[in-house]
């Protein structure tokens, strides 16, 4: 490994209108190196490496590649000082060939036509040469290929223009030990052949593995570096953690009446085995990292996707709902994590989303009756603080804060026994935040259950009366809120072996 940094990146500054993604990050890779990159959901981890992929620009800061001032001002630029990045949401053509991916827009042709023989035969040779014999056929469909092995493609991709720097964004979030075991080989082999790789991941189980040295990043800012030879477990879920929560998520008081929600050995997709109470009056928080399956619990819970096995019951009534519809009859309404592709109606008014859930109760048949419409509105403006011009103002037009409390208060005409937050914060303000846990307050008090669902830490520690630490389908600890710490709750989620007294 040489001493001398392949990437080395200097007060990196980076702002989304008035939130700090990025504070004066320093961060520096090596040749032959793997360096990991660790930090709570939204700690800058995704804004860095889109820096360096070409997708974001930084507001401040200096880069240089090879000792050389270097500025990325889109993807080309990136691929051309040899930067590939991986994200965790893999960016195939399932309809096309192995070969097609790995060679799209460089194919070989012939005569103005694509020259399928010489481009199986690259990529063939391109396989053998990196040892990603998994990938298998390159002929196939991707379409047709394991997870796994569609992550090799990606790697084969990003190495066949001779990748410097290879980024990989939780690359082992989908994929079995086994399947893992398989990547860490081909990963070492090109730290080997003197490849930097940036490596992101949640579980510290893997970094003694596989990394050399591990950067925490925090509220935007790097906190420190240390070599993976010296690994210190504990040192690194505080540097993850290090906040205070206090009074900066105040929790309701916890006064719980009977059970609301009774799920017992619950299956479904990406769910196996879930069982847990929750009751009138109290807020469950589910703690978990991305890809341990929180959101997958809340779609079958919602009936989006089908419960296969297990039971539920709310309100003590077999539940087991074939469609959000169904839900919303038994009295459980989702507000989903994302809120433009999956809670609103971007492309029409604020009176149409907040009226939309209670169509039958407005719409019959060809008749309107919009002097009950137009109650439901102004019931859920008045009562939610919703900051709009008026009905017909686009919902596209409002701020995050105000379309995400649209999202909540369209299920509240006819208040659900059982509310369902799945990343209720995201993307809004400190102020729009602070709104929302106003909101939390009222409707606990109001003896309301809510299952909240969040990847900030404090948030959902500081929130909830009872913490479910969710990982890998499963809930494997719960316990109450006040008597469990940060620094056990992220060695929990990371499977570390670090015990605490």
């Amino acid at each position: 490994m040489s001493a001398e940094p392949l990437l080395a990146l200097r007060g990196i500054r980076k702002h989304f209108g008035g939130v700090v993604a990025l504070d004066g990050v320093d961060f520096d890779l090596r040749a032959g190196e793997i360096h990991a990159l660790l930090g709570e959901n939204g700690a800058g981890k995704s804004t860095l490496i889109k820096i360096l992929g070409g997708i974001h620009a930084p507001d401040a800061g200096e880069i240089s590649v090879a000792g050389e001032r270097a500025t990325i001002r889109d993807v080309g630029e990136a691929e051309w000082l040899g930067i590939r990045l991986i994200h965790q949401e893999l960016s195939l053509a399932p309809n096309l060939s192995v070969a097609e991916n790995i060679f799209l827009g460089r194919e070989p042709v012939r005569f103005g036509l694509l020259d399928r023989r010489r481009i199986f035969a690259q990529a063939e040779a391109l396989r053998d040469e990196l040892g990603l014999r998994e990938i298998g056929d390159v002929r196939a469909r991707v379409s047709g290929l394991s997870v796994a092995q569609q992550q090799l493609v990606e790697i084969a991709r990003a190495l066949s223009v001779k990748a410097r720097v290879l980024i990989l964004d939780e690359p082992t979030a989908s994929l079995s030990a086994g399947e893992t075991d398989a990547l860490f080989v081909k990963l070492r082999r090109l730290r080997e052949a003197g490849t930097g790789i940036i490596y992101i991941s949640h579980r510290l189980e893997e970094l003694a593995r596989l990394a050399d040295r591990v950067t925490v990043l925090r509220d935007g800012r790097s906190i420190g570096t240390q070599d993976a030879a010296q690994l210190d477990t504990r040192e690194l879920i505080r540097w993850m953690v290090g906040r205070e929560l206090k009074d900066h998520y105040p929790r309701p008081p916890h006064r719980p009446r009977e059970v609301a929600l009774a799920v017992r050995d619950l299956r479904g997709p990406g769910v196996k085995g879930v069982s847990f109470e929750l009751r009138y009056g109290e807020i469950l928080g589910l703690a978990g990292l991305v890809g341990a399956g929180r959101t997958e619990l809340a779609r079958v819970l919602f009936g989006l996707e089908r419960m296969t096995g297990g039971e539920v019951r709310v309100d003590g009534q077999s539940f087991a709902p074939r469609s959000p519809g169904e839900a919303l009859a038994a009295g459980v309404a989702l507000v989903p994590e994302d809120r433009k592709r999956q809670g609103l109606v971007m492309t029409n008014s604020v009176g149409y989303n907040l009226a939309l859930p209670w169509t039958r109760e407005w719409l019959r048949g060809p008749l309107v009756n919009r002097a009950r419409r137009s109650e439901i509105i102004a019931s859920a403006v008045r009562g939610f603080a919703i900051k709009t011009t008026g009905p017909e103002q686009p919902v596209a037009a409002l701020s995050g804060g105000n379309q995400q409390k649209i999202v909540v208060a369209k299920w509240m005409e006819h208040p659900p026994k059982v509310l369902i937050l799945d990343e209720p914060t995201r993307g809004v303000d400190v102020g729009a935040r602070d709104e929302m846990f106003a909101l939390l307050h009222r409707l606990i008090e109001g003896g309301m259950a809510i299952l909240l669902i969040s990847s900030d830490l404090p948030e959902v520690m500081g929130l909830s009366h009872r913490l479910a630490l969710y990982r890998d389908g499963r809930i494997v600890r719960e316990a109450a809120s006040p008597d469990i710490t940060a620094e056990e709750v992220m060695a929990t989620l990371t499977a570390s072996a670090t015990t605490f007294p």
